[in-house]
């Protein structure tokens, strides 16, 4: 006789079908929309803008551009060079000044070097600092310093404290590493461990930064020149008060060009310093 056969049970197979994932509330993102555009609504109704002009304004854009640039007065190009310098000597020396003031203020306010006293009074004052536009401070030292270029470089280096500071204490905050630590342990001071730890690993990044001042500080210096600091800018807002609109477009030839210079100048020192020198052999084969 065969044995008997058992034939096991399968059990049987209950497939779950999966459910769909709840739809996302979007009620948030509706009530900042209508409160945008309620401020939006608000803004524009509190202008008074008479919305018939705008189908003029490009006629009138096409006018004033021929007037200033067909074709452009060169005369006064001579004068316009030696303000156009002015102006790149104040942003140059505003430059130094913030630089020079923002890179010990803002490694003092980076995690792990100040106190942390000292840490909330320094990126309270960077942030007070930022929020005053350039212009505000040279009005307001116009009072003590009178109608000069130092003025708007003086200007120039007192706003520019508030953003290099930050970027300073955020570059020493990412570059942070054992080096630091290692100059405590051996007994240096705060001095020392900026000296010897966080100014060689974070050097490029600061450099670079404090180029990029430099050329924010070349366009800012024509704005404050329309405020009589002197400059290119000055020079711009006399000739438009008097309405000699071909003398106008060759001013602003002069400050896009040399704006367009500057700023290929500083950009590939900029890039030197961030890559690097490349060997000999390998620039001749690139």
């Amino acid at each position: 006789m065969s044995a008997p056969t058992t034939t096991a049970r399968q059990p049987a197979a209950h497939t779950a079908t999966p459910e769909a994932p709840a739809r996302p509330s979007r009620g948030r993102q509706t009530i900042i929309t209508v409160i945008v555009g309620a401020i939006i609504l608000a803004a524009a109704s509190g202008l008074r803008i008479d919305w018939t002009d705008l189908g003029r304004v490009p006629a009138q854009v096409v006018h004033y551009l021929q007037l200033m640039f067909g074709p452009p007065n060169w005369e006064k190009l001579p004068r316009a060079l030696e303000e156009t310098w002015r102006s790149i000597s104040m942003a140059w020396v505003g430059a130094i000044i913030c630089v020079v003031i923002s890179i010990p203020l803002g490694m003092l306010a980076a995690h792990g070097i100040g106190p942390a006293w000292l840490r909330f009074v320094l990126r309270g004052l960077f942030a007070v600092i930022r929020a005053v536009p350039e212009v505000i401070i040279a009005l307001l030292l116009l009072a003590v310093t009178g109608l000069t270029p130092f003025t708007g470089a003086l200007a120039l280096g007192i706003a520019g404290i508030g953003t290099q500071g930050k970027w300073v204490y955020e570059t020493i905050e990412s570059v942070q590493d054992g080096s630091a630590e290692a100059v405590r342990a051996a007994g240096g001071s705060t001095a020392e461990v900026a000296r010897w730890a966080l100014w060689p690993a974070a050097k490029a990044s600061l450099l670079s930064f404090a180029l990029y001042r430099f050329e924010i500080n070349i366009r800012t210096s024509a704005v404050l020149g329309l405020i009589g600091a002197g400059g290119i800018g000055s020079m711009l807002s006399n000739y438009t008060n008097y309405r000699q609109w071909d003398t106008v477009g060759m001013l602003l030839i002069v400050v896009v060009l040399a704006t367009m210079l500057m700023d290929t100048i500083s950009g590939a020192i900029r890039r030197r310093i961030m890559e690097g020198a490349k060997p000999r052999g390998m620039e001749r084969s690139s």
